[in-house]
């Protein structure tokens, strides 16, 4: 499902709106709310929202649990460290419990890294699968989403639930959750804003093309929901009938 919305700013209320919304759900039927955060730009007044009012008094966070879709394997105190946005614009804001904040540390060796957040969900998730109630996903111009990124290995994944991507481009380590982890989400919602957004946007939900060359593809929920929450500058290149 697309959803289209005026702007930056009304899809960032509405991205609020619908992640409170999905929290008193998660607490009333199942007592705990679990959600994966995105990083990158188009978040974080959706984040800013959320620590202010009236949607900081609607979502439970005492009984609200945190996870990461992505990391870069930076110290913590790096500006380009997810976990530390997060923190400053919304979670050292609101009245979550710090030991239910459960982010990527990625500060050493990236494999040792994997292997103690991928012990953590299996622990968290003891039923056996990663069952977030709600994934946050941006979309990057080249198609990847979380830290997949065309061409790279992480996208044949079919076991792990996280991974370590290197971007020779960057020379940076990041650690992800695959799409086999993503994919078991009860609501996927990507947020997607800006011009710049609308050629790789099109591609993703217009053309058939090879998921490894475009890896937001791969996102296809087995037993949930998936939402495109998008501004009208990204949704520019679509057919009208792709309007919903």
């Amino acid at each position: 499902m697309i959803r289209i919305c005026a702007d930056l700013e009304a899809l960032s209320h509405a991205a609020a709106e619908l992640f409170a919304d999905e929290a008193r759900k998660a607490v009333q039927a199942r007592g705990r709310f679990l959600v994966a955060l995105a990083g990158g730009s188009t978040p974080r007044r959706t984040y800013e929202l959320l620590a202010r009012e009236p949607f900081r008094a609607l979502v439970p966070w005492q009984k609200t649990h945190v996870f990461w879709g992505d990391e870069r394997c930076v110290p913590a105190d790096d500006p380009r460290n997810n976990a530390l946005v997060a923190r400053r614009m919304l979670l050292g804001q609101v009245p979550v419990p710090c030991e239910q904040v459960h982010p990527m540390i990625c500060d050493s060796s990236p494999r040792e890294a994997v292997v103690e957040y991928e012990a953590l969900l299996r622990g968290f998730f003891a039923a056996g699968c990663p069952r977030f109630d709600l994934v946050l996903l941006g979309l990057g111009e080249n198609g990847h989403t979380a830290s997949l990124f065309p061409g790279t290995s992480v996208l044949e994944e079919r076991q792990r639930w996280v991974a370590d991507v290197y971007l020779a481009e960057e020379g940076e380590h990041r650690l992800t959750l695959t799409a086999v982890a993503i994919n078991q989400a009860a609501l996927v919602v990507f947020l997607v804003s800006g011009h710049g957004k609308a050629p790789i946007l099109r591609k993703v939900l217009q053309e058939s093309q090879d998921p490894r060359s475009i890896p937001a593809r791969l996102i296809k929920p087995v037993d949930g929901g998936l939402l495109w929450l998008v501004d009208q500058g990204a949704a520019g290149l679509l057919p009208p009938s792709g309007h919903r």
